[in-house]
């Protein structure tokens, strides 16, 4: 543990990926989830009404995977290239399914047709979905580990990242951001689409509780190499304790109806969830499947020395700007969404 307080340069560099990618998930999280409980609601207000719950802040939300998508290039190239090279095809699908997002959420309201606005609804639901099951999907297989060679080179098959853990963590996925979506959706109406959310609120929150259980106990039965660090160190036990009293919090909070709190709660979940994988990883970035020597760690795969330090210069300044414009943004659009002229 000693090891992980170092805070050299490259652990200092793994702490801001994490931090970037954990601020992504809570963020877009709550979009995706939103998009992907969209053809629940079946009328044409009630959907204009949460288009225009994420509107003015989905787009900035995706600010945060652009900085770690970037952050994990400039500062360890080998992992990014050995990631995208095993999971060409998930993240080829992400990207697909980040544009037809976007243009679905932009495009459904320039034409009045029904079929139009249906097939868009279609599209933004479709898409969400995908994009959050392909997320768990890479990140059950980091979890998992993948066939990497000596040189840090992709070995396996382009369909290898389809296996049942990765499948189960993606689908866990899928539930934390329904359940994180509709959370939020019921923060910004009222009335009965307010009444028809708090449904589905409990809904996907016994979706979630259900998922996450049946994938912690397949964990421990059969993916043990990510509880080790964890069982021997019995001071970082607070962590999954934590993770647990969170997700608790959230079904009593979502049954007293105080949602507020169910979404803080929500949002300490998935960074807790995150947390417990960086901590389970450290100091390894990729696992080998193949030998464990060929692991990609903060050490052997980063860039140099003076480009870490550098480039953390430059985090160190862009990460918090973001962070207070997001906050910004926030606290501009808050309180409960009305529909006018400028409306999706």
């Amino acid at each position: 543990m000693n090891e992980f307080l170092s805070l050299d340069y490259p652990t200092w560099w793994f702490l801001v990926i994490g931090a970037t990618f954990t601020g992504y998930a809570i963020l877009d999280g709550f979009d995706l989830g939103a998009g992907a409980i969209h053809l629940f609601l079946n009328k044409e207000e009630s959907r204009r009404i949460t288009l225009n719950a994420i509107g003015p802040v989905w787009d900035g939300n995706e600010v945060w995977l652009v900085i770690g998508g970037g952050a994990l290039f400039a500062g360890f190239p080998k992992v990014y290239a050995s990631v995208f090279s095993a999971f060409y095809i998930p993240f080829i699908l992400f990207l697909v399914m980040l544009i037809f997002r976007a243009i679905s959420i932009e495009f459904r309201s320039k034409e009045k047709m029904l079929w139009w606005r249906k097939f868009w609804d279609i599209s933004y639901c479709i898409s969400s979905i995908l994009i959050a099951l392909s997320l768990g999907i890479v990140l059950g297989n980091v979890m998992l580990g993948i066939r990497i060679d000596a040189d840090g080179n992709f070995a396996g098959s382009p369909l290898d990242f389809l296996n049942l853990f990765s499948i189960m963590v993606g689908v866990t996925t899928l539930a934390l951001f329904m359940m994180h979506g509709s959370i939020y959706l019921v923060m910004k109406t009222e009335k009965r689409l307010y009444t028809k959310l708090t449904i589905i609120v409990k809904n996907t929150t016994i979706f979630f509780a259900i998922c996450v259980l049946l994938l912690s106990f397949y964990t421990l039965l059969y993916v043990p190499h990510l509880s080790t660090k964890i069982k021997h160190n019995p001071w970082m036990f607070f962590i999954p304790v934590t993770m647990v009293l969170a997700i608790a919090n959230i079904t009593r909070s979502v049954t007293k109806q105080k949602y507020r709190q169910a979404f803080l709660s929500s949002a300490v979940a998935i960074s807790l969830l995150l947390i417990i994988i960086a901590v389970e990883l450290y100091p390894n970035m990729v696992l080998s499947s193949m030998d464990p020597k060929y692991n990609l760690t903060v050490y052997n795969a980063a860039s140099s020395q003076k480009s870490l330090g550098i480039m953390l210069i430059f985090a160190a300044i862009g990460v918090p700007l973001v962070a207070i414009y997001t906050i910004f943004v926030f606290w501009t659009f808050k309180g409960k969404v009305k529909l006018d002229d400028m409306s999706y």
